[in-house]
């Protein structure tokens, strides 16, 4: 898979429908990873929607120096911090997993007992500095490496390497304030 640029690469050749690709593979992770900076699911939905209204009109170079999927989480990123930046209102509690569907066929007891682990884990994130909560958010949850997570948060590897260090940790000791064990995080 070519994570997108050949999709992209395509819809600046002309082929409209290639946008649509674009869209239904990365819509819901890019939603997920702005909510991280809205706490607001409809608001990181007009931002996720404001990053492919860009890539489609304003059509930015893909260089190919990163994947394609870093290089929009970057845009959306940028996009993302703009709309903070120009709002500057208090954050509303709308929960990631409030958009989270129960899955039909499972135990009920059980997918109880996983869906209360995710609350608490990301209540602990809320309550993390951004940075460490982004970091966590683009390595474990979406599942970008430590390299792609630093170019999307503009740092290096290094700076990347201590950042995950010092929010694993973080997220750690939250998780025990609660008492709360997590060894998914050691």
């Amino acid at each position: 898979m070519d994570n997108g640029a050949s999709s992209y690469y395509r819809y600046l050749a002309g082929d409209d429908s290639a946008l649509g690709d674009i869209v239904r593979e990365f819509k819901d992770g890019l939603t997920i990873y702005l909510n991280s900076f809205t706490d607001n699911i409809h608001d990181a939905e007009e931002l996720m929607e404001e990053t492919f209204f860009k890539i489609a009109y304003k059509k930015p170079k893909f260089s190919g120096k990163s994947s394609f999927k870093t290089w929009l989480y970057s845009i959306g990123r940028n996009i993302a911090i703009d709309y903070l930046r120009r709002m500057k209102k208090k954050k509303n509690d709308t929960s990631l997993d409030d958009c989270l569907e129960m899955r039909s066929g499972e135990d009920i007891e059980e997918n109880y007992l996983k869906e209360e682990q995710k609350l608490m884990i990301h209540r602990a994130l809320k309550k993390l500095r951004s940075q460490y909560s982004q970091a966590i958010r683009l390595t474990y949850i979406e599942g970008f490496s430590n390299s792609e997570a630093a170019s999307i948060m503009h740092k290096s590897s290094r700076q990347m390497t201590n950042l995950l260090y010092q929010a694993k940790k973080a997220l750690r000791e939250e998780l025990e304030k609660e008492g709360i064990t997590y060894a998914g995080m050691g």
